[in-house]
């Protein structure tokens, strides 16, 4: 029974996967201008003059790499390519290094703003497109702004990276990623992505420096991220890591239930191995709380005022299934497991767009999609969902049960 619910897991994700890329290579594409289309807007409109954002662009490049790196399919590859080299004559700022956070649809710098969260998942995307070709000037580049995150941001007396700067690297009064978030020095989201980044790094150049970065940013998550006893995270600091926000985001402790133990393993460090593994038993559990009856996750919950908000958003779906399947491989227990396969049960019904293709930004409570949200555009990549998937097929791929 159990071998079967996998092999079915499997199946279907596999077609999700093909069927998520066939419609980024079906509609994005920016023939014209070149790169990628910068929003497409929820009724399929192409916004032909959107701007194009570092984060989308960059994510791209990894959903088309990481896709060629499971399959071998050389259709994947040549999207990867295009990508890689929109962002290294248009984003790369080669003056005063770092990334851009925008251009315009012509290829324009737009916004300079130097946000490290934009860096590291141009990082990220390269290391797997290196992965991808082995071309050494690749990786080359990604060490090279790996390098200036280490020299701009990282703050050498209490430990983590600083969220912005200009685009000289100058202090900065607005360090937000978006109007949500709570304007301060340091998140949980751009140490957890700078985490991710640096530790797909690592798995294709084992650095001795990077290694001990690496581990510097665990120890930061189990010292002043993770909140003692709650088993959930602080989102906002400052530059002290004093809390500056309440808000419980169930996506992200369940996407970071994993992505934190990946990287102990990446590094091979065994007593982190054994510690992130009891932080990911935690994070998953706290996570459940907010498991709706239908199977989907909510976003978030304010325990100040006991609101929460009921909306479901995809990456969210997408980090649960990951999430909650890490932590049946962890424990045995069939909880964790029921929860990745409902949650993806959920995703079929409700968030996939059967229609025009890939995902919907998100359901409210009555399971309708939410208005005025893009399908593609600074924040809607083929990235969650992507990876939620090819995640899971490797995970699905060496478990005991299938072999």
């Amino acid at each position: 029974m159990l071998k079967k619910q996998l092999l079915t897991y499997r199946e279907e994700l596999s077609r999700e996967l093909d069927d998520i890329l066939k419609y980024w290579l079906k509609n994005t594409p920016d023939l014209k201008e070149g790169g990628f289309i910068g929003q497409i807007n929820e009724g399929g409109q192409v916004i032909a003059i959107a701007d194009k954002g570092s984060v989308l662009n960059a994510r791209i490049l990894w959903s088309f790499s990481a896709a060629f790196n499971l399959t071998g399919d050389g259709f994947y590859l040549k999207y990867a390519e295009s990508a890689f080299k929109y962002i290294n004559s248009y984003f790369i700022d080669k003056q005063f290094g770092g990334v851009y956070w925008s251009v315009n649809y012509k290829g324009i710098k737009q916004n300079a703003k130097k946000q490290i969260y934009a860096s590291a998942f141009t990082i990220y995307g390269f290391a797997e497109y290196y992965r991808a070709t082995r071309i050494s000037s690749v990786l080359d580049i990604a060490i090279s702004l790996y390098e200036t995150v280490i020299e701009k941001s990282l703050d050498q007396e209490n430990g983590g990276y600083f969220e912005a700067f200009s685009e000289t690297w100058s202090p900065i009064d607005d360090l937000r990623l978006s109007q949500k978030d709570v304007n301060v020095q340091k998140s949980m989201n751009t140490n957890l992505h700078v985490l991710e980044a640096f530790s797909n790094l690592y798995s294709i150049w084992p650095d001795k420096d990077l290694k001990n970065h690496i581990s510097s940013l665990l120890t930061n998550f189990s010292d002043h991220i993770i909140y003692p006893g709650l088993n959930c995270q602080v989102l906002f600091f400052d530059n002290k890591w004093n809390p500056k926000s309440t808000t419980v985001s169930y996506g992200h402790d369940i996407e970071a239930s994993w992505l934190l133990l990946e990287a102990a393993e990446i590094i091979g460090e065994t007593d982190l191995i054994e510690n992130f593994k009891v932080q990911a038993l935690k994070l998953a559990s706290q996570a459940m709380v907010g498991l709706d009856t239908d199977g989907g996750l909510f976003y978030e919950y304010e325990p100040e005022n006991k609101m929460l908000i009921g909306e479901k958003h995809w990456w969210v779906q997408a980090e649960a299934m990951v999430g909650f399947f890490n932590a049946w491989e962890i424990s045995n227990k069939n909880i964790f497991l029921d929860a990745s396969l409902k949650c993806w049960q959920f995703t079929q019904k409700y968030i996939l767009d059967k229609n025009r293709g890939e995902w919907y930004w998100g359901v409210g409570a009555d399971h309708s999609p939410m208005i005025g949200q893009d399908k593609v555009g600074i924040w809607k990549c083929p990235y969650h969902n992507t990876r939620a998937c090819i995640e899971l097929i490797r995970r699905i791929s060496i478990n005991p049960v299938i072999r």
